[in-house]
């Protein structure tokens, strides 16, 4: 079972509540400018009415194990949002999912999302017993190709015109990372599963 939260080096990674959706829409609000080049869901009219749908949403995925999504948050500042990380199966026969982060961007070049994608890596492995994690960022997204680069991801290739943004299809740069590679970076973790 992936854990309701979850503690690294310097933040806390908990499901979402209904409490967070002011911190949530405020810091999409303030990241709007870069977030809207790569997400299509934030757009300069993101209100708080979308951060409680999300929310609504985020819970229902987490109850029915389809996924996992994290507030990110420094001890020292609970109440400030700082991103979002999740997980999600992609396809439990081939044992393969996917992560996905955003930092607000007034925190970003800090080594946020590097950290807690480590840790999302680890439950993907250790908990979630899967074989492969990958990642999809948007072609010229350079801060997270540097972050799939700094984890051992393997850049497979590119999906062409994956995601429509801001009115453009987007193509997406596909990495992955396979369990027993991870192992030889973390050799603590173990394969739940052989």
């Amino acid at each position: 079972m992936v854990p309701a939260r979850i503690t690294t080096d310097r933040f806390v990674l908990r499901r979402f509540n209904r409490r967070d959706v002011d911190s949530l829409a405020e810091a999409v609000r303030a990241s709007i400018p870069e977030l809207s080049r790569w997400l299509p869901w934030a757009h300069p009219g993101y209100r708080r009415e979308d951060a409680a749908s999300f929310v609504r949403e985020s819970n229902q995925a987490w109850r029915e194990g389809r996924a996992y999504d994290f507030t990110i948050r420094d001890p020292r500042d609970p109440g400030r949002h700082l991103g979002n990380a999740s997980i999600w199966h992609t396809s439990r026969i081939a044992r393969s999912g996917e992560i996905g982060y955003w930092v607000r961007s007034d925190e970003t070049s800090r080594g946020i999302a590097t950290e807690v994608t480590a840790a999302l890596i680890d439950v993907a492995f250790d908990t979630m017993g899967l074989h492969k994690v990958v990642l999809r960022i948007a072609v010229g997204n350079r801060a997270s190709e540097r972050i799939a680069e700094k984890l051992g991801f393997h850049r497979d290739g590119v999906l062409r015109e994956e995601l429509l943004i801001g009115g453009r299809w987007v193509d997406h740069t596909l990495y992955s990372l396979l369990a027993h590679e991870w192992r030889v970076v973390h050799p603590s973790t173990t394969d739940p599963v052989g």
